[in-house]
């Protein structure tokens, strides 16, 4: 009874150790599944009664739509300005002016701008009018900003025009005036200064882009006037010794008098009165 007994227990042993033996690497190994991504079409989700809102078109996520909720509830709140609508009084448009931060009056106007950048009395009659059509701060400042640059830049196109025809003017004065260019423009300028002023001669510019005081006629017209007005003290001014051209031919005429030395080639002073007497006409004929 005894081998029965236990040779029934030694088959179950052995079956049990074969089962935890068994290979597990034979055959197709088990592969885990992996979750599905739920995705949902956003729109799907927008009841029926909502789906034609227009506002709604450019959502195409829960996160899109709530952040426009939450940027919409810190606005609640807050002051808001109603826009008038063709019924509106000028009142009503002076309140929306005003919560905008339109000045209540021209005074109010304050620039970056320099003392001299600006004009007083042009920015006081530009602030009248700015208030009178409700200009924001920020517009009327860089309204003067863009007249300012404006002007800036045509002055300067205006000087370097001015420049370019005064330098002209001055090659074709040398050609006809030399060698009395510096003295003839001198008379010119004194006597066109004592006569129209300097500032006006300066500031006024022709339509040639030259100055008044710089045109060539203008030169000219004052420097024949000169010529017969050699004795004004104008003129003359201080410090020159220069010579009009009625002075010229004055000494050219008293040089070449009849009996002068001039006509007798044996007088001592012939030679020197020739020689004067060129020199004189180069000086009147340039």
């Amino acid at each position: 009874m005894e081998n029965q007994t236990t040779e029934p227990q030694v088959q179950s042993d052995t079956q049990t150790v074969s089962d935890q033996s068994q290979p597990t690497t034979l055959g197709t190994p088990a592969v885990a599944e992996q979750p599905k991504e739920n995705t949902v079409d956003f729109k799907s989700l927008i009841p029926e009664s909502f789906k034609e809102e227009k506002s709604l078109e450019n959502f195409n996520n829960m996160e899109d739509l709530i952040k426009s909720y939450l940027h919409a509830q810190k606005m609640v709140g807050k002051n808001k300005i109603s826009v008038p609508d063709k019924f509106a009084t000028e009142e009503d448009w002076n309140e929306v002016f005003t919560k905008l931060g339109a000045p209540k009056s021209p005074e109010e106007y304050k620039y970056s701008f320099k003392d001299d950048e600006v004009d007083p009395d042009q920015i006081k009659t530009f602030n009248e009018t700015a208030h009178r059509l409700r200009l924001l701060p920020q517009q009327a400042e860089a309204l003067v900003k863009y007249y300012n640059d404006l002007n800036k830049g045509q002055s300067e196109q205006l000087e370097a025009q001015a420049a370019e025809a005064q330098l002209k003017t001055e090659v074709d004065l040398k050609k006809e005036f030399v060698p009395q260019f510096n003295q003839r423009l001198d008379q010119a300028k004194r006597l066109a200064i004592g006569t129209l002023g300097e500032a006006f001669l300066n500031n006024t510019f022709l339509k040639d882009g030259s100055r008044l005081g710089d045109n060539i006629q203008v030169i000219k017209a004052f420097s024949s006037l000169a010529d017969k007005l050699s004795e004004d003290e104008i003129v003359k001014g201080e410090g020159h010794d220069y010579q009009t051209a009625t002075d010229i031919e004055k000494q050219i005429s008293e040089l070449t008098q009849e009996g002068a030395a001039y006509w007798k080639n044996q007088h001592p002073n012939h030679d020197k009165a020739v020689q004067e007497v060129l020199k004189l006409r180069e000086m009147l004929n340039g």
